[in-house]
């Protein structure tokens, strides 16, 4: 009886893949459709990331006496991690019951919406990348072997970002309050992880911030993108957490997504 659901998910995000041109067209149309007549498009994104990198990075380097050197590459890989973070989990509540026209008339995997949601996150995340390489040209950040694992460890992000959408995706479309309750949440989960600062700045509560699943996510990218391979503890954080996320998704998802067009 477990494998069931489990089987029915793995089948409705396989034929979700299947689609994967569908996927990457929706998602570049939707981006299009939100930055229409708009001169920079999305790189707004990029502007907004680069004046915020700016401001806090000279301001709180001075204020808190700390190197400009270390702390600007460091927040500027936090600002760009929590961009991609929170804008998947936010909009990921509202994802199905926004495409309930489509849910309701067009025979689709259920999958290709969440994925469809998650990739054009990442094409957000490309526009705002440019400002850590900016970054760490003129702070001197260095390039070498540990900067290459920067790729696996965006996949193991991506993929938990994938179960994280669906669950929410459903949890959404069921009980439309989570919404406003994530909305609400996010600012105080922002400064409760280490967007703006290392957990190892903080020498008597930065411990407490690994029990935050957010720090392990961000960590595992801002390691190699700032030069040093991610602790062997964080990696084997991210893929439990995959694991055990991944099994409990496809659990939800397989028992319950013939309910999503009713809920919608």
């Amino acid at each position: 009886m477990t494998a069931r659901p489990i089987n029915a998910g793995l089948s409705d995000i396989g034929e979700a893949l299947r689609c994967f041109p569908l996927i990457c067209y929706l998602a570049w149309s939707d981006l299009q459709a939100r930055y229409r007549r708009s001169a920079l498009g999305p790189w707004w994104l990029t502007l907004g990331t680069g004046l915020g990198t700016a401001g806090l990075g000279l301001v709180w380097s001075e204020l808190f006496k700390l190197d400009r050197a270390v702390f600007v590459p460091a927040l500027t890989a936090g600002l760009i991690m929590w961009q991609l973070l929170s804008g998947c989990m936010t909009e990921a509540t509202t994802t199905y019951w926004r495409q309930a026209s489509l849910i309701r008339n067009v025979r689709m995997p259920l999958a290709l919406y969440p994925i469809q949601m998650v990739l054009k996150h990442g094409i957000n995340f490309l526009h705002v990348l440019p400002v850590f390489v900016l970054v760490a040209i003129v702070f001197d950040v260095p390039v070498n072997a540990h900067t290459l694992l920067v790729l696996p460890c965006l996949l193991v992000t991506f993929a938990n970002l994938l179960w994280i959408t669906l669950l929410l995706s459903m949890l959404g479309a069921r009980f439309r309050d989570l919404e406003y309750l994530l909305v609400a949440a996010m600012p105080i989960l922002m400064f409760l992880s280490p967007v703006f600062y290392r957990p190892s700045y903080l020498p008597v509560t930065g411990p407490l911030l690994w029990l935050n699943p957010f720090s392990h996510m961000i960590e595992l990218v801002r390691y190699p993108l700032l030069g040093t391979s991610p602790p062997a503890f964080v990696v084997v954080t991210n893929l439990a957490i995959l694991a055990a996320g991944t099994l409990l998704t496809l659990r939800v998802f397989g028992a319950k997504r013939d309910r999503i067009p009713y809920w919608v």
